[in-house]
C-alpha cells in the first residue's frame, strides 16, 4: 500500500462525508501499520521515503501517519498558518535577518532530535511512552530544535561544515512545522501540534580597531538593538513589561563576555516582545474599540533549557491569568560548536514557542481538535491575513464511558504508561475523544493489586454519535488494554 495514496483525501463539502473519509483514512494507515508490524523487519513509506521498521522500537500509530502530510501551517487561511506569516512578516520587517524555513519533513534522526542538543541518555522525552520512533534510528521530531544544527550551518560565514542547502547571508533564521508527542488527551492537547524556533547569530569580529573603540560585532548588535528600541516605540504596543534582569540562578556562559550577554539577552527580549505585539496587536484593536484598557502587561522570567544559558519565559496576563507563551536564551557555546562553528567566534539567541496554544487564544478556538478537522464550515470562517473570532457551527453532545482495570501484578508483564492507554483511546476513537481523564485509583488492603479508572468523554466536532458506535470503540479499548498489556478489567 503507498500511504501517500492514503493520505491523498481531499476535503468534502459536508460534515458527514468528511467524517466518513477521515474514519477510511485512519482505517487505511492502522491495516498498513498492522501488516507491517506483522511481517517482521518491514518497511513503512513516510513522505516519500522508505523506512525500515524495528520489533522495539517501531511504536507510530495510524492517528500519526494520517496526520503526517497536513502541514497545517503551509495553509494560508488555517489559523496555525496565518499566525506563523504574521510573526514571520513582523520578524523580518526591519533588518530582513531572518531565513525562513518551512518545508522540513517530520521524520528525522535520534542524533538530530536529541544527541545533537545535549539531551541527556536518560532524559524522559526519549522514552517510547513520549515519543513516536519510526525505527530504532529515526522518529516522528518531538520539536522543531531538530532542524536547529542544519540551519546554524546553513549561515554562510560561519561554519565549515558542508550544509545540503545553498548558504544563506541571514545571520537568523525561522522554522516553523508540525512536532508530534505522546500526551493526554484533552481540549488542549494533540499528539501532533506546531512549533515555531527562531535564532540569530552575531559574528565575532577579528579585524584590530583603534584604542578606546568597540569591537565590529558590539557596534553591530548595538545598531541592531537601537533599530529594535525605535520599532517598538513606533508602533506604541502598550506593552507593560516586568523584566528579570538578575542572572543569579540563571548563570551566563564563560566563554561570553558580561557586555555581549547584557547586548544580546536585550536584543532578544526586545525581539520577542515586537512578536508578542505583533500576535496581540488586532485582539488588543478590538479592546480598544470596545473601550476597554489597551494595555498589554508581560513578564520575564528565569526558566532552564538543555541549548541555551541564561535562559527565560516570557508570559501575557490575558483574560485574568498569567500565560506561558515563549522559551529562550543565549545559544550554548556546545550547540555552536556541534553545528560546526569554530570556538570563540560567534554569539546568539534562540527561542522556541508553540504555535497552536496562541492561535486558540486568538480565533477563541475552544478544542485543539477544530484545527484538524475537515469540515468547511471551519475553514470557511479564516481567511489569509485576518484573525477572526471562530463561530461555532453547533454543538454535538458527549457521552462518557468508564474503563477500569486491576494493573497486573506479574513483573514480567510489560508496564502499563498513562500516555500508552491515551494512545489506544486516541487510535479507536480518533478524534471522537475530547478527554481522558484518571478519576479513580485504588490499592486493595489484602492483595495489594492497584485498580485505575479512567473516564473517557467522546464528542465529536462534526456530527451526532450513536451508543452503538461508541460501544464497540470502547469495547474495541477494552480488548486492546487486556491484549496488550494482561490488565484485568472490572
Amino acid at each position: 500500500m503507498n500511504l501517500e495514496l492514503v493520505l491523498g483525501t481531499h476535503p468534502p463539502t459536508n460534515a458527514a462525508k468528511t467524517s466518513m473519509n477521515r474514519s477510511k483514512t485512519l482505517v487505511a494507515c492502522h491495516k498498513l501499520l498492522l501488516r507491517c508490524y506483522s511481517q517482521g523487519k518491514s518497511q513503512l513509506k513516510i513522505n516519500g521515503t522508505h523506512y525500515d521498521t524495528h520489533p522495539e522500537f517501531t511504536n507510530i500509530s495510524g492517528t500519526v501517519l494520517s496526520l503526517s502530510d497536513r502541514a497545517l501551517h503551509l495553509k494560508a487561511a488555517h489559523p496555525i498558518g496565518i499566525l506563523r506569516k504574521q510573526i514571520e512578516d513582523k520578524l523580518n520587517s526591519t533588518s530582513d535577518s531572518y531565513c525562513v524555513y518551512n518545508n522540513f519533513r517530520p521524520v528525522v534522526t535520534v542524533e538530530e532530535n536529541f544527541d545533537s542538543l545535549g539531551f541527556p541518555s536518560d532524559h524522559p522525552g526519549r522514552s517510547k511512552s513520549d515519543t513516536y520512533y519510526v525505527n530504532d534510528k529515526h522518529l516522528f521530531r518531538t520539536h522543531t530544535s531538530a532542524h536547529e544544527m542544519e540551519c546554524f550551518g546553513n549561515i554562510k560565514g560561519f561554519t565549515t561544515r558542508e550544509s545540503p542547502r545553498a548558504p544563506t547571508d541571514k545571520p537568523g533564521f525561522l522554522i516553523s512545522a508540525d512536532v508530534y508527542r505522546r500526551d493526554e488527551i484533552d481540549r488542549t492537547h494533540y499528539p501532533v501540534f506546531h512549533q515555531m524556533e527562531g535564532a540569530r547569530v552575531w559574528k565575532r569580529s577579528q579585524e584590530p580597531v583603534p584604542q578606546g573603540t568597540e569591537p565590529l560585532h558590539i557596534q553591530q548588535l548595538r545598531f541592531d538593538l537601537q533599530t529594535l528600541e525605535e520599532q517598538l516605540h513606533q508602533e506604541n504596543t502598550n506593552l507593560v513589561v516586568h523584566d528579570d534582569i538578575s542572572l543569579e540562578q540563571n548563570p551566563k556562559q564563560d566563554y561570553m563576555s558580561d557586555l555581549e550577554v547584557s547586548l544580546c539577552s536585550q536584543h532578544l527580549k526586545r525581539s520577542i516582545e515586537l512578536l508578542v505585539a505583533q500576535v496581540f496587536n488586532k485582539k488588543l484593536a478590538s479592546m480598544r474599540a470596545a473601550g476597554s484598557n489597551t494595555q498589554l502587561q508581560v513578564r520575564w522570567i528565569k526558566a532552564y533549557f538543555p541549548w541555551t544559558a541564561p535562559s527565560w519565559e516570557i508570559e501575557v496576563f490575558w483574560q485574568g491569568e498569567w500565560l506561558e507563551l515563549c522559551g529562550c536564551g543565549l545559544v550554548r557555546e556546545q550547540v555552536l560548536l556541534n553545528a560546526g562553528y569554530k570556538p570563540d567566534n560567534q554569539i546568539g539567541w534562540a527561542f522556541g514557542l508553540g504555535l497552536d496554544r496562541i492561535a486558540m487564544l486568538l480565533f477563541e478556538v475552544p478544542d485543539i481538535r477544530l484545527f484538524w478537522t475537515m469540515d468547511d464550515r471551519f475553514h470557511s470562517q479564516f481567511h489569509e491575513g485576518q484573525i477572526t473570532k471562530f463561530k461555532p457551527y453547533s454543538k454535538y453532545p458527549g457521552t462518557i464511558r468508564d474503563v477500569a482495570f486491576w494493573l497486573p501484578q506479574d513483573q514480567r508483564q510489560k508496564a502499563i504508561h498513562e500516555n500508552d492507554l491515551m494512545e489506544i483511546v486516541r487510535e479507536k476513537a480518533g478524534d471522537l475523544v475530547e478527554s481522558v481523564k484518571l478519576v479513580d485509583k485504588f490499592t486493595h488492603p489484602k492483595t495489594n493489586k492497584k485498580s485505575l479508572c479512567y473516564r473517557i468523554n467522546y464528542q465529536s466536532m462534526d456530527r451526532n454519535l450513536t451508543n452503538d458506535e461508541i460501544n464497540q470503540i470502547q469495547e474495541n479499548v477494552r480488548e486492546e488494554l487486556v491484549n496488550k498489556y494482561g490488565v484485568t478489567l472490572r
